[in-house]
């Protein structure tokens, strides 16, 4: 469920095939298309999953089952568990979607149904504890590189002054946006949301940009798209998904 990732097909794939080579199961492992939807939508009809199907998806991009935001209904969820005797559900999502899967597993408990659920965690972000790195990260932080480096083109072909700037993802945490500026050695200014945004003083962005632009006639700023939320303020609207709008 939610955005694309880096790395789902791998997933899928891995899944299905340790399912079938290390546990040797017996029943069927069905695929869900285009997110919770997929559970009862009689457009997005599930897929019998097996070794053959998925030899070759991890050399292509997206994902194999597609995916949505919302969608979530928990008592359609259920009956199709239940219809299916389904014993273990390995949900790949963020935050929201996990909410989601959590839902599921109390509902199970509460009526006794022996259904496993696991979460599989699906941020680029790299905001997860207890892991080095969270799968889709090294690849996003590597595209990143192009849109650094075609925003310094555009910043010193523009005179004069020239700032380029590039928004990342980001929502909570800035890693990619880091990462990406460290590696990258074209960056000026890396704004992210660890870090609140001081626009005058000792510190701010604004004299900064000013110094950096007179020394050498241009500036590249990257911004993880969480930033400046104290500046901007925060918003109250939530997506399908139930996460908070950027502002």
């Amino acid at each position: 469920c939610g955005g694309l990732c880096p790395g789902l097909n791998n997933c899928i794939r891995e899944v299905t095939r340790t399912l079938s080579k290390m546990y040797g199961t017996k029943g069927k492992v069905y695929g869900i298309r285009g997110g919770f939807a997929g559970f009862y939508s009689a457009s997005l009809p599930p897929i019998v999953l097996t070794e053959e199907t998925v030899e070759d998806i991890h050399h292509k991009g997206g994902t194999f089952l597609a995916s949505s935001r919302g969608g979530f209904d928990l008592e359609k969820i259920i009956t199709f568990l239940e219809e299916k005797d389904i014993k273990q559900l390995y949900v790949i999502g963020g935050d929201g979607t996990h909410r989601g899967a959590f839902n599921i597993h109390e509902e199970c408990m509460a009526r006794n149904m022996n259904v496993a659920v696991a979460g599989i965690p699906k941020t680029i972000d790299n905001d997860i504890d207890h892991i080095d790195r969270t799968f889709g990260f090294q690849s996003a932080v590597e595209a990143a590189q192009k849109a650094i480096r075609a925003a310094k083109v555009e910043a010193t072909c523009n005179l004069p002054n020239g700032i380029g700037i590039v928004k990342l993802m980001g929502r909570s945490a800035g890693f990619i946006a880091a990462h990406a500026s460290l590696g990258s050695g074209d960056v000026d200014l890396c704004l992210i949301p660890e870090v609140p945004i001081q626009l005058e003083g000792e510190y701010g962005v604004l004299p900064h940009l000013f110094e950096r632009v007179n020394q050498k006639g241009f500036a590249v700023v990257v911004v993880a798209e969480g930033a400046g939320e104290e500046i901007l303020g925060e918003s109250t609207e939530t997506d399908a998904s139930g996460n908070k709008k950027l502002p």
